[in-house]
């Protein structure tokens, strides 16, 4: 009984644990419907203010959008609108411009048309004046030649000459004015500059001729330099480039070469070899070796004394050298570095005179003869071998300038070249500085008078003062006062073109009037 009391309340616990159980799931199942309930409705309240805000947002930013449309519209219609009117006001500007160049053109069409009619009637009265003037001329003109006795012809003939005559009259005072003119302004600045100079630079000259003469000290020296057989002598000619000529004058021997280094070389080495004694073919040699080297010493040596003494700086070796080689060259007996150096302090001091860069002018009066240092072995004159040497060691263009100038060549351009012009000719004209042979003198002597006899109405030409004057005697009756004027610049002009000489060479054109009357 108790065990089944006992059953009967196990079982009855169980059964409201049971019911409990159910209980308590109905319970959470119910609670966790209604949370659910209350998430949802949370939940589709949230989605319903984010759909909201949404909606709002979108609503703000399309009407930020349409404001920002329309404020963009409005902009793009302004500016527009603007183009649109600096459009429509250009376009009436050029049709106000358009319409005033076709009133400017009506206008001028007009005028040009009462132009054109006022031309024609001016026109048919000048032609009409014109056949009357011919039709009077021709009648004066008769009239004339009737009275006058000439004819149009010898009118005209008449009237030429006079007006020639004038002409020539005019020409010849106005010659004489400018030349006048320029002698007053210049002739006194000129001569003082010059005699500065002159009296500022002076210069030791030493003269050498185109041969060398060797002293012997007996006439068997002579023997004993031919050699056996002429070996000796053909040695010393072969090394040297030199001539040697032994004739009977006595106690001498003769060195020719139209190279003065190599002439100046020959004379050292006979002089050594006579000195020495041992003369034959191994001695000839060293002893020309060493002259050789002696003037190559005294060549460079003579090269720095003479850009020393003119206080140039900067020059090339090379020219240095060839500077020291114009040392045993001579031009009509002048020495040729001993001219350059005084053409040099010429120039410098003429420059100095003149406020002209002294250091160029010294420079281009050193190298104005430098080609006269191998005129001898290169072909050309020494004017454009010494250009081309300035051009090879880098020279100033004012410098080459004035070596090309120097004897007229070419057309002076500068100051400087100008300058040493005048110290050129202020050197080379120096009493006693040149000399030239007897032959030569007459030869130019003779061709300066017959230059001066080759115009017409000369009476007779006598070149004076050592070629350096040359007085022209004309015929009264063939050529006028006006006319001497004009015949002096024409000789003058003709000697400097055909004629070679140094320094300067003066014109005189005398004409003589003769009134004879005799007494009876």
């Amino acid at each position: 009984m108790e065990v089944c009391l006992l059953s009967m309340d196990l079982w009855l616990a169980i059964v409201l644990i049971v019911v409990a159980f159910a209980g308590a799931f109905v319970l959470g199942v119910t609670y966790r419907k209604k949370v659910a309930e209350r998430e949802i409705v949370s939940a589709e309240e949230e989605a319903k203010r984010i759909i909201n805000e949404a909606i709002k947002s979108a609503e703000s930013k399309k009407r930020e959008a349409l404001v920002e449309a329309k404020e963009e519209i409005h902009k793009n219609r302004s500016e527009y609108e603007r183009e649109e009117k600096a459009r429509r006001a250009d376009l009436q500007k050029q049709e106000r411009r358009l319409q005033q160049k076709e009133e400017n053109l009506d206008r001028k069409t007009d005028a040009l048309e009462r132009k054109t009619e006022t031309l024609n009637h001016k026109i048919a009265a000048a032609e009409a004046q014109q056949e009357e003037i011919a039709l009077i001329k021709k009648s004066q003109l008769e009239m004339l030649e009737k009275v006058s006795g000439y004819t149009v012809e010898e009118a005209k003939a008449y009237m030429i000459n006079a007006l020639k005559d004038e002409v020539t009259h005019e020409m010849a005072v106005k010659v004489k004015e400018i030349e006048a003119q320029a002698k007053d302004e210049a002739e006194e600045r000129a001569r003082e500059i010059i005699v500065t100079a002159i009296q500022r630079c002076a210069a030791d000259h030493a003269s050498e001729v185109t041969v060398s003469v060797v002293p012997l000290p007996n006439d068997e020296m002579k023997g004993r330099i031919i050699g056996r057989e002429g070996r000796n002598i053909r040695s010393i000619e072969t090394l040297t480039g030199c001539d040697l000529i032994i004739d009977d004058t006595p106690e001498a021997i003769t060195v020719s070469s139209f190279d003065p280094v190599r002439r100046e070389v020959a004379r050292l080495a006979l002089e050594k070899l006579i000195a020495d004694g041992r003369i034959h073919p191994a001695r000839i040699e060293e002893m020309v070796a060493k002259a050789q080297r002696e003037v190559n010493a005294t060549i460079k040596a003579e090269g720095e004394r003479a850009v020393f003494e003119t206080n140039i700086h900067g020059v090339n070796q090379e020219i240095v050298k060839l500077l020291g080689r114009m040392k045993y060259r001579t031009s009509y007996g002048q020495n040729v570095l001993q001219h350059s150096i005084e053409v040099s302090h010429i120039a410098g001091l003429i420059a100095a005179e003149l406020g002209v860069d002294v250091n160029t002018a010294k420079r281009a009066g050193l190298l104005h003869d430098i080609g006269k240092a191998i005129d001898h072995e290169v072909e050309g004159s020494h004017v454009s071998i010494g250009v081309d040497i300035a051009k090879k060691y880098k020279e100033s263009e004012a410098v080459i300038h004035a070596i090309e100038a120097h004897h007229g060549d070419v057309e002076p351009r500068t100051v400087v070249a100008c300058i040493v012009q005048a110290a050129d000719a202020i050197s080379a004209s120096r009493p006693g500085a040149r000399r030239e042979n007897i032959e030569n003198y007459v030869k130019r002597l003779e061709k300066l008078e017959e230059i001066s006899k080759s115009f017409p109405g000369i009476a007779g030409s006598y070149a004076i003062q050592a070629g350096r004057e040359i007085r022209v005697m004309v015929k009264p009756e063939e050529v006028s006062e006006d006319q001497m004027v004009l015949l002096a610049r024409d000789i003058a002009k003709k000697i400097e073109e055909e004629l070679t000489y140094p320094g300067q060479i003066k014109v005189h054109v005398l004409r003589e009037t003769k009134a004879v009357e005799y007494a009876k």
